[in-house]
């Protein structure tokens, strides 16, 4: 049997549901640029541990879109240095705000290496990942980041969340084009019958690129689709609502915003549209529901997720409960903080295992290259980065998948371990 896989379909979808895509772009990189080397310090020596979070914390898609991961990594790190830091160290978190501009991330990358000289970077959640080359000149290890444009898949010394098959040697996944499967599509057909898709988007390049991802797939599943544009300014979600009731389709899909989302909500209510499954990705997938979807209860109970990560609401899963426990001060919950908190483990694995020999960037990048099947406790599908010269054709698949329920929050749907296809891999450009 092939080895089981995480799920890339998240990764393409936060591309769009924020409506930007932060390409990384730049040539090869020769090995005389890494010359350059550490000198380890006796780990009972040194000082505290720096790591870096760069966060798009206020960015022009809203001041909390990209907080979960920064959240829930300083959550870790708080407990970490509460029960002693690693081998007697404590964690010392340096934030960067890069206002969601290439600019701005430039400066955050800059600041955190040359000035703070940060051991690694940790959950990186960045609208534009404008630095990205220069964290990889530089060989620091990016752990654990969103990959919310091509960077993760492009530069090495980048470690995403989800892994990458890709050559990452300077150039975006193989000869400019990264691949995803239809996992999500066929989960739908195979477990709910389902036989009709919608896919809501934009007038925008970004929102019309991924709808078309997205239709891909879903003709390669045997779905018929039905597609709906609607303008980015004076979005018409009533007409759209209209004509998924005349279409009777069972799932809907978009490629819209948060805010575009409940709107399109509200006009499925108003219009009586019932669905299977409106389907939502990882980056939606938090405990404020019932606020952002309050004017369409309907919608809000047909509301599914799917993404790479044990549902947050899980509490019968011993990690699930660490993380709910240390960060139960925190307003609200969400999958991408869970994730940011896999990610704060993640670098801490790292760290521990370079103790004796001294933490530095090049051991922690060292450990990061071994990390095949890491799963953070069993947070995270099993991830992988191989470097493979050809994309794949197929692939077994894991998926992560959730239904909102008014009462009971977010009810996970089977194992993720177990719910695996194997799947075609689509070719897509960012």
């Amino acid at each position: 049997m092939p080895r089981r896989r995480r799920c890339r379909a998240a990764e393409a979808a936060l591309a769009v549901l924020l409506l930007a895509v932060g390409t990384a772009c730049g040539s090869r990189l020769p090995e005389s640029d890494f010359e350059h080397r550490e000198r380890a310090t006796p780990a009972q020596d040194a000082g505290p541990i720096r790591v870096g979070i760069v966060t798009s914390a206020t960015s022009p898609v809203g001041g909390d879109a990209f907080t979960g991961p920064r959240d829930g990594a300083k959550a870790y790190f708080e407990r970490l240095n509460a029960r002693g830091g690693v081998e007697g160290r404590r964690v010392e978190v340096r934030e960067c705000d890069d206002g969601g501009s290439g600019v701005g991330n430039n400066t955050c990358v800059h600041r955190l290496l040359d000035e703070d000289k940060v051991v690694a970077l940790v959950a990186t959640t960045a609208l534009d990942y404008a630095g990205a080359s220069r964290v990889s000149h530089a060989r620091v290890p990016d752990i654990g980041g969103q990959p919310i444009g091509a960077a993760y898949d492009t530069w090495p010394h980048l470690y995403g969340i989800y892994g990458s098959l890709a050559p990452r040697d300077g150039t975006t996944g193989w000869g400019g084009k990264q691949y995803g499967g239809t996992e999500v599509y066929r989960y739908f057909k195979r477990e709910h019958g389902a036989r009709t898709a919608a896919v809501v988007s934009y007038n925008q390049a970004a929102s019309a690129a991924y709808a078309r991802l997205v239709e891909r797939g879903l003709r390669a599943e045997g779905y018929k689709v039905v597609t709906e544009q609607v303008d980015f300014a004076l979005p018409n979600f009533r007409a759209v609502a209209a004509d998924l009731k005349e279409q009777g389709v069972d799932l809907v899909f978009d490629a819209v915003d948060s805010h575009g989302n409940a709107q399109l909500c509200e006009a499925m209510d108003r219009a009586g549209v019932e669905v299977t499954a409106k389907v939502t990705n990882v980056q939606s997938w938090t405990s404020t529901v019932p606020d952002d979807y309050k004017d369409a209860p309907r919608c809000r109970n047909a509301l599914w997720a799917t993404g790479s990560s044990r549902n947050f609401q899980d509490t019968g899963n011993a990690a699930v409960r660490a993380f709910r426990e240390a960060t139960k001060g925190l307003g609200t919950h969400s999958q991408w903080q869970l994730e940011g908190w896999a990610a704060a483990m993640w670098f801490t694995d790292a760290a521990r295992s370079c103790a004796q020999q001294g933490i530095t960037r090049a051991c922690v990048d060292a450990y990061m290259n071994r990390s095949q099947g890491w799963t953070a406790d069993g947070l995270l599908l099993p991830v992988r980065f191989e470097r493979l010269s050809e994309p794949p054709e197929h692939r077994e698949t894991c998926l992560s998948v959730a239904r909102w329920k008014d009462g009971r929050g977010w009810v996970t749907q089977g194992d993720m371990n177990d719910t695996c296809f194997d799947v075609p891999q689509l070719s897509y450009q960012q």
